[in-house]
């Protein structure tokens, strides 16, 4: 496979086996913020990210999202996985959770962008990813198009625990690719919450 499709440079597009070159890696490197925000009206204790949703970061979210850039989880991973605190952070958790997103749009996109970096970071620190717990049940508007009061009341019901079993007494970490107002990481967060688990945390490539 590698013959035929060698692995390259997410951001430049250069040949480079760890899907990053050095010189894309020192750029990452002058915008990468590696922030932790804490809160306590939340279902969830803390917030972990990598960038600010903005310049070239968020063309490179968009493009992972919405233009078949899939392979674009390597290079993200990869870097992210070079940051030894944020390193030792992701293997105290238990089991590594990704946003569900509905089957139609899972079909339209052809993957789910946070399965894929949920199981590269799986794989990687050697935590349990969990795929299978929480689902998506509607197909709702997208967030993006909405302000915060509407991302609050449009993703009400909109998911669904199953397996509580597997999460109790776990420490959890729920991943998503971008945080704007919280409401789609807080709700999901409260469902996750009602298998008493030890403790959920949120992390995502970007804050907007």
């Amino acid at each position: 496979m590698n013959i035929i499709y060698p692995p390259t440079c997410g951001i430049c597009g250069k040949l480079n086996e760890n899907f990053l070159c050095n010189k894309c890696k020192k750029h990452l490197e002058t915008q990468a913020k590696f922030s932790i925000d804490k809160y306590e009206n939340n279902y969830f204790r803390q917030h972990l990210y990598i960038f600010e949703y903005q310049g070239m970061i968020r063309k490179v979210i968009l493009d992972y999202k919405f233009n078949d850039k899939s392979y674009l989880y390597k290079t993200i991973v990869n870097f992210l996985l070079k940051n030894e605190k944020f390193f030792k952070i992701l293997k105290s958790y238990d089991t590594i959770i990704p946003a569900p997103i509905n089957k139609k749009r899972n079909k339209q996109r052809g993957y789910n962008q946070s399965y894929l970096l949920s199981k590269e970071i799986a794989k990687s620190i050697g935590i349990t990813l969990e795929n299978n717990c929480l689902y998506k049940t509607k197909n709702i508007i997208e967030q993006s198009k909405l302000n915060k009061e509407e991302r609050q009341r449009n993703i009400q019901g909109a998911y669904e625990l199953i397996h509580p079993e597997r999460l109790k007494n776990k420490k959890i970490l729920f991943l998503d690719d971008i945080y704007t107002t919280g409401s789609t990481a807080n709700e999901c967060c409260k469902i996750l919450s009602t298998a008493n688990p030890k403790e959920i945390d949120v992390f995502t490539i970007a804050k907007d």
